[in-house]
């Protein structure tokens, strides 16, 4: 999808996709007609640089909202920086490309990767919506759901909600206030999410000092 020219809430719908990009360059598989590969077209000029981790946390918000509706009764948590867990299993991943004019963010373009169908993987820390529930679900009502979330979040962020949608985000971090295993400069560190800070800094407590990192700098150990 190109960012030159797009409209506003414009989506690409991908029927079947082979070499989707996540974060670092990881690839996303997706059985054909078995889940939902998408991409938006915004344009959220109205927030800073400094703001575009609120881009984020209202898509991931949009997501937790709609995965909640399909899947009441099992834990859905966001994972820094913008993935989707369902009971510590990726079930969804999100990639925003910005395209920055004059310190503002002109255009984004938001991939999602929602699993829905699909019941194999290659990988076993990956999930579906059939797999957690064992129901077949009708792909467009999920897509329905799922895009009237992501807007009503999206709205939020263009009414100035900041401090809403940031708080909902961290509400609902996955490994807040737990103590879990990093890997931090190729080492292995005992450490508490805490939250995010204004730039999308994920703020862990290690060792009694509560230290910000961005995305290369740290990772989940499993």
């Amino acid at each position: 999808m190109q960012q030159k020219g797009s409209t506003e809430g414009i989506v690409v719908v991908t029927q079947h996709q082979t070499a989707g990009r996540g974060q670092q360059g990881s690839i996303w598989v997706s059985e054909p007609g078995k889940n939902l590969t998408f991409s938006i077209g915004l344009k959220p000029n109205f927030i800073t640089l400094h703001q575009q981790f609120y881009l984020s946390m209202a898509v991931s918000l949009g997501l937790y909202d709609c995965l909640l509706h399909f899947l009441p009764d099992e834990t859905i948590k966001i994972k820094w920086p913008n993935d989707i867990m369902v009971n510590d299993k990726k079930i969804c991943g999100i990639l925003i490309e910005n395209q920055i004019v004059n310190q503002r963010i002109d255009r984004s373009v938001v991939g999602i990767g929602l699993n829905v169908n699909q019941r194999f993987f290659p990988m076993p820390q990956a999930t579906s919506m059939n797999l957690e529930c064992e129901e077949v679900f009708d792909l467009n009502a999920v897509f329905s759901v799922l895009v009237e979330k992501i807007e009503a979040r999206y709205l939020r962020l263009k009414t100035g909600e900041l401090e809403k949608l940031k708080l909902a985000y961290e509400e609902n971090l996955y490994w807040r206030d737990e103590l879990h295993e990093f890997v931090i400069d190729h080492q292995t560190q005992q450490g508490i999410v805490k939250g995010v800070s204004e730039e999308g800094k994920l703020c862990v407590l290690l060792k009694g000092e509560l230290k910000s990192f961005v995305f290369k700098e740290i990772r989940y150990a499993y």
